[in-house]
């Protein structure tokens, strides 16, 4: 390794493959992955969240992972709380001389490691949210027109969503002072797996179909566990639909027809964000994951070694 402090991340919308491409180059390099996934954090939601464990078995040897079952079904997990787990592992790696490679679909958590936004351990603020969430997008742009310039000038004005925790980051500056927290340096090089329309759908829909039947059961002892249908809605689709068609609102078709969708708009909005990290200056290395595996596994060598990262 050449570069201080270097870093793979290996990312793409959901069933485009990054789990076996980072496996496959960690074995070969004698890497270890770390998960950038906000929801295989959590045990017991192996099926929905598409931990795919078994694929880091290799050549009679389990490739170690990272951030995978490390909270408790129930729990939440922020992007704050990821950065902080992410930096023990990564600086853990980094002095043993072990190549972290980054791998995951949830690209606001890949960004705020790159772009090491420190806004993100502002706290949520409920009671302000409570007051606020009403309004619409033209009256919360208006109630954030009223903070002083310096707190709002990196805010998103794009979406009710994000314009709340624009006020809410706006609200604790006017009241807290934030000292930035200092990070190590990282030296990172992207690979981005950007499959066809038609073939990611076709992917999408072809992997709900073989995970359904083990879904079902899941959701259901999660329920069994205590967690209430807000929670299950909070952890994504998979679970929002499959606690729906439990309590009798979809017929099993009706499930794998919305739901199928559903993840297909889920990946477009992925890939959204991919383009949008790239306008923010993120360089992505996009390849094909449709093409033989080793061609695949073959050209990304070749550009990790281009970027000198091995």
């Amino acid at each position: 390794m050449n570069n201080t402090n270097p870093l793979v991340i290996i990312l793409g919308p959901t069933a485009s493959g990054k789990t076996k491409l980072a496996v496959r180059l960690a074995d070969f390099l004698g890497a270890q992955v770390i998960s950038a996934d906000s929801r295989q954090v959590f045990k017991g939601m192996d099926i929905g969240t598409g931990k795919d464990l078994s694929e880091y078995h290799v050549n009679d040897h389990t490739v170690p992972y990272h951030l995978i079952d490390i909270k408790e079904a129930g729990e939440k997990y922020n992007v704050n709380e990821f950065k902080d787990d992410f930096y023990r592992v990564f600086e853990r790696l980094t002095t043993d001389g072990i190549l972290p490679i980054l791998c995951g679909g949830t690209g606001m958590y890949i960004h705020s490691l790159l772009q090491n936004q420190a806004y993100t351990a502002i706290p949520n603020n409920e009671y302000l949210r409570e007051q606020i969430t009403s309004l619409d997008i033209a009256e919360l742009r208006f109630k954030l027109s009223g903070y002083p310039s310096q707190l709002t000038e990196h805010a998103d004005l794009s979406s009710h969503k994000r314009l709340i925790r624009a006020i809410e980051v706006a609200e604790y500056l006017t009241e807290n002072t934030l000292v930035p927290e200092l990070r190590p340096a990282i030296s990172s090089v992207i690979i981005g797996l950007y499959p066809d329309l038609n073939l990611r759908r076709s992917s999408i829909i072809k992997r709900l179909d073989a995970r359904l039947d083990g879904l079902i059961p899941e959701v259901e002892n999660l329920i069994a566990s205590g967690l209430t249908e807000e929670m299950l809605n909070y952890y994504g689709l998979e679970y929002k639909f499959t606690g729906a068609y439990i309590k009798g609102e979809y017929s099993i078709n009706e499930l794998k027809d919305r739901l199928g969708i559903a993840i297909c708009q889920f990946a477009k909005r992925q890939m959204t964000f991919f383009r949008k990290m790239e306008k923010d200056g993120v360089v992505i290395n996009w390849f094909d994951p449709h093409v033989d595996d080793n061609e695949l596994f073959h050209d990304v060598l070749l550009c990790l070694k281009s970027s000198r990262t091995i």
